[in-house]
């Protein structure tokens, strides 16, 4: 079974009397352990069709499945669950919460997935292990370094062992070495957790994790 798989993906928004085709047919599956980097410019598309594989928004026409689960446009209800349960998310500006440390960031994130107690605290204490931050736990985000902060964000992501994690430019907010490190985590990371993973990027040093690069230009994938 893929982690993930789009098929002939359409998204119209209407903008005043005009519909506006973003995504023209857009087609992209993901293996369990496969690293894919998605490029593209400004406008190509490639921001909404990372938002429509997250289930954040749902598809004019055309099937996204997710470990399994086929989304249907006509019960956008669904979309949070299996958000919750398949997908993780690492965001460029981190998105952590100033007032909780390293572990109850991630404890956040494994209580809204329905984890609580202390199984969410081992949890979380674990996986943070996981990205090399043993001893920053009880850190707050504010006395953490741009590269931890992003180790934070990927710990919450794979808290609570989602099939697909989907990155939005993951190193736009650190310099080459540190970029380097954290890419380095995320392939080891994917290939021993065996997670399918998405890189939304404009970095080119991302090309040298990924298995495979794939182009959006103009809501289509580029040939």
């Amino acid at each position: 079974m893929n982690a993930l798989e789009a098929h002939d993906v359409v998204k119209t928004f209407r903008e005043g009397r005009e519909t506006v085709e973003v995504l023209k047919g857009v087609s992209l599956t993901i293996a369990p352990g496969e690293i894919v980097a998605l490029e593209g410019p400004s406008g190509s598309g490639k921001t909404t069709f990372l938002s429509i594989l997250g289930c954040i928004l749902t598809p004019t026409s055309g099937r996204v499945v997710v470990e399994g689960t086929e989304i249907d446009p006509r019960r956008p209800g669904r979309l949070p669950g299996i958000r919750k349960k398949s997908i993780g998310f690492v965001f460029q500006q981190y998105n952590l919460f100033p007032s909780l440390t390293a572990l109850e960031n991630v404890q956040y994130a494994l209580n809204i997935k329905g984890v609580r107690g202390d199984a969410a605290r081992e949890q979380a204490s674990s996986v943070l292990d996981l990205v090399g931050l043993g001893d920053r736990k009880g850190f707050l985000p504010r006395d953490l370094s741009g590269g931890q902060k992003q180790r934070v964000a990927i710990a919450r992501a794979l808290a609570g062992k989602p099939a697909v994690l989907l990155a939005d430019e993951p190193t736009a907010n650190l310099d080459t070495q540190v970029g380097g490190q954290v890419l380095d985590l995320f392939r080891s990371l994917a290939k021993k957790e065996n997670r399918g993973l998405l890189i939304l990027t404009h970095d080119p040093k991302v090309r040298d994790v990924v298995d495979r690069v794939v182009k959006i230009r103009d809501g289509l994938v580029a040939a």
